[in-house]
């Protein structure tokens, strides 16, 4: 059982990446800096960190990418028919470094070939490499959940802020943070009004969440060349709930002039954020 005077292990990934507001981090700094192990336990995690992208140096991982995309090209690949309610996807694997290795997915636009779409992933990553979340019995006071991009830059990630510009083939990979909420949905709109669901990529129900720390996704997005903006939205609650609520409040919101900014019209008993990607207007 963690102490509660020692900063979970979730909680320590997150002052390593930087990924809290700044007086949030500022402050989980200065009470990690005044535990007996604070420091060795952030300076290990570091250092584990360094260690996993040395092993991924840029030419191992060009060397891999190509041989994938062969292989995906390849006639023997298992295909599917699209369906009529999502986008056509293109599942092509490849390596995102220094996001352990995630899984690469090409949104195509509607109306490509359905035989652009894998009927599944044969390289899809078992992990993220990362130390799983804490398990806490009680909801951290103050956070709230939330949705982080990053967008892969050659060997390098950048974390995006919202209303971060972007544009068709970037790459990107999303994390959230449950905030002690067990089910959620994360589903994303574009200015073409295409709707997207993102995790569960299939079924009716929602998923399940890591409830404590951020988690990857297991696979990365190349933005597609709809216009205007793409936009993301984590749709958390405490029990399991059915899809359809959701994606039809989503449908409604993309086909609207406000899609940018509204929020969805949910369910009584869901919550909501979301993150929003600026991308060229025609």
């Amino acid at each position: 059982m963690t102490s509660p005077h020692r900063t979970p292990d979730w909680l320590l990934e997150r002052i390593a990446l930087g990924e809290l507001p700044p007086d949030e981090l500022a402050a989980a700094r200065d009470r990690l800096s005044r535990e007996p192990d604070g420091p060795a336990r952030l300076a290990a995690l570091e250092a584990d960190s360094r260690a996993t992208l040395e092993a991924l140096p840029p030419d191992r991982v060009a060397r891999e990418v190509k041989a994938r995309f062969a292989r995906a090209d390849s006639p023997a690949a298992p295909h599917a028919e699209a369906s009529p309610s999502r986008p056509s996807w293109r599942f092509l694997p490849a390596l995102v470094p220094v996001l352990a290795a995630a899984t690469l997915v090409v949104l195509v636009r509607p109306g490509a070939s359905s035989q652009e779409q894998e009927a599944r992933d044969p390289w899809s990553a078992t992990g993220t490499g990362g130390t799983p979340g804490v398990l806490e019995p009680t909801r951290s006071k103050g956070l709230q959940p939330r949705l982080d991009v990053h967008r892969q830059v050659g060997t390098r990630t950048e974390h995006l802020t919202d209303g971060a510009p972007a544009q068709a083939g970037d790459v990107v990979q999303l994390s959230y943070t449950a905030a002690g909420h067990a089910q959620g949905v994360i589903l994303s709109v574009d200015g073409r009004g295409t709707v997207t669901s993102h995790q569960p990529a299939l079924g009716d129900t929602s998923a399940s969440l890591e409830r404590s720390g951020t988690h990857l996704l297991p696979r990365a997005y190349e933005l597609d060349d709809a216009p205007g903006f793409e936009r993301f939205f984590l749709i958390t609650s405490d029990t399991p709930f059915e899809l359809e609520g959701v994606m039809a409040a989503a449908r409604v919101l993309a086909a609207s002039p406000e899609a940018r900014t509204a929020p969805l019209t949910l369910p009584t008993g869901l919550g909501q954020t979301s993150f929003l990607l600026e991308k060229p207007s025609p």
